[in-house]
């Protein structure tokens, strides 16, 4: 059974059609109660396989540019055969979560204006129309839609509500164009702890043969296109007892990412004899402008503790040289998912790589940024948004 719970009407429809405008925003309640009763226990949770109840929808047209949003019940999209982002890969998404705050129970996003600015960057990148959307219009549905399935955030440290923004071409059309019609929507879906039972440190090969991202190409956006063809390498070296691949690029082998998060390294500079903590810098277009990555730089810049913190280009060569020095402290990766992932091994030309984990600096990040998107530690004004 479903009904319409509310219509936020605006005089200035005519503007309000130009932009997406939370104003215009018209919610269908979904009344049954069937999947929100069968939904598993919060402890069997397994990530990205529950939906809650709604979804928002947002199209865009030549015509009408973006329509009014609509928070709808989830369901199927029905779209048609010869839409553009089913053959050319027309498509961008985010990921992000809305959070249960420790302190005071209110409902709150990490950050969200970076995801904002990131689906944006992502959708330009495609040549997509529409990429000058409001951003704060739209976050402000995304916040109406958690509102209304907050009880499907379950309780507790660790849990969350996933949300992930997507936008696809909608184009009916099978000649390579910029697409003149689009669907942005919204689903959502409750996940559990990244770590039930501790920290889990990752071993990594970067014994491969297949590149992740190149200068040029798209790995600053993130398209679907950047991760299907890691499906394959992934597979082969989890049959060879690793979790993940380290992504290297370049005659150097230079260091980009890890699986689908970036990577950071702690270690002693041999050229300047202090600790530095180093991550890959943007300015090449290879790498993702993560929202993590970006929190972990700002953080350990202003702690005032003694090591540097580098965005530059690191070496397999290098690396190998301060295992062998000892002067490689730790390592872990770095995203929304997990917040930060302890690496422990890296293959690298036949050869196991052992490094010192889970490390000091890994557990401090881990706990600000957990702290603050939980609202038990005070952030950098902007970071936790309440909604």
């Amino acid at each position: 059974m479903l009904k319409s719970c509310r219509t936020l009407s605006s005089p200035f429809k005519r503007d309000a059609r130009r932009w997406i405008s939370f104003s215009q925003l018209t919610i269908e309640q979904q009344m049954e109660t069937s999947a929100f009763d069968s939904r598993p226990p919060k402890e069997d949770l397994l990530f990205g396989t529950t939906f809650s109840d709604h979804m928002l929808m947002v199209e865009w047209d030549q015509k009408r540019n973006w329509s009014a949003p609509r928070i709808v019940p989830y369901q199927d999209l029905k779209i048609c055969p010869a839409s553009s982002c089913l053959h050319y890969g027309l498509q961008c998404f985010e990921g992000m979560k809305a959070y249960k705050a420790l302190s005071d129970g209110t409902l709150r996003l990490f950050r969200p204006d970076m995801n904002m600015k990131r689906l944006k960057s992502s959708m330009e990148r495609l040549h997509m129309p529409g990429s000058d959307l409001n951003s704060d219009e739209l976050l402000k549905c995304i916040g109406e839609l958690v509102r209304l399935d907050e009880k499907w955030i379950p309780e507790g440290e660790g849990y969350s509500l996933y949300l992930r923004p997507t936008v696809i071409a909608t184009h009916k059309f099978l000649g390579l164009a910029p697409p003149n019609s689009l669907l942005l929507y919204v689903i959502t879906s409750p996940v559990g702890p990244y770590y039930k039972t501790g920290f889990k440190p990752i071993r990594l090969t970067a014994d491969t043969n297949y590149v992740r991202a190149w200068p040029g190409g798209t790995g600053n956006a993130k398209v679907g296109g950047n991760y299907a063809p890691t499906m394959k390498p992934q597979a082969e070296a989890s049959s060879q007892g690793y979790s993940q691949v380290l992504w290297l690029f370049g005659p150097h082998d230079e260091i980009t990412e890890v699986g689908a998060m970036n990577v950071f390294f702690f270690l002693v500079n041999k050229e300047t004899g202090r600790r530095e903590l180093v991550t890959a810098p943007l300015d090449r277009g290879d790498i993702l402008p993560g929202v993590t990555r970006d929190s972990i730089l700002y953080l350990a810049r202003h702690w005032g503790e003694d090591f540097d913190v580098s965005e530059r280009w690191l070496t397999m060569g290098e690396l190998q040289e301060a295992a062998a020095d000892n002067r490689l402290i730790e390592a872990f990766g770095a995203g929304t998912a997990a917040v930060v992932n302890p690496i422990s091994c890296i293959q690298y030309k036949g050869e196991d790589i052992d490094i010192p984990a889970t490390g000091d600096l890994t557990k401090r990040i881990w706990n600000d940024i957990t702290s603050i998107q939980y609202g038990t530690m005070a952030g950098h004004e902007g970071w936790s948004v309440k909604i």
